[in-house]
């Protein structure tokens, strides 16, 4: 055997030794896709579940939505006829101030002599003698 024939040797060595190493790796990655393709199969369809499962919640969502709509548009009717009756007191307030001050010192002064005789008719009945028939 010559040089040449034994560097022919080790490079034909060398060549099998690739090719056996390739043919290896492309087997583990054979079965390394096989198994991505069946993962990604059962994710896709527990996916397609999902999505089913997710659109029947949003139709149901959304005919309740419908239902309580007119509650949420009330409430809103509702807060801006406060804001209206608010604006409108204090309009009120604003044109009868001055003479706030006369009118609530008269209203209480009624309103503790309404207290007064009401409480003195409660002690006229109180001290009354009971008559027996």
């Amino acid at each position: 055997m010559t040089a040449g024939d034994i560097s022919f040797l080790i490079i034909a060595l060398a060549i099998l030794g690739l090719v056996l190493f390739i043919g290896y790796f492309l087997l583990r990655l054979s079965a390394t896709l096989t198994s991505v393709t069946q993962d990604v199969k059962l994710i896709a369809n527990d996916v397609d579940d999902l999505l089913i499962n997710t659109n029947v919640l949003l139709k149901d969502v959304n005919g309740k939505m419908v239902t309580v709509d007119p509650v949420f548009q009330a409430a809103g009717d509702l807060g801006a006829s406060v804001s209206e009756l608010n604006t409108s007191a204090h309009e009120v307030k604003d044109k009868f101030g001055s003479k706030k001050n006369k009118t609530s010192s008269m209203m209480a002064k009624a309103a503790g002599m309404a207290f007064g005789m009401q409480k003195s008719r409660r002690k006229q009945k109180k001290n009354k003698p009971e008559v027996k028939a």
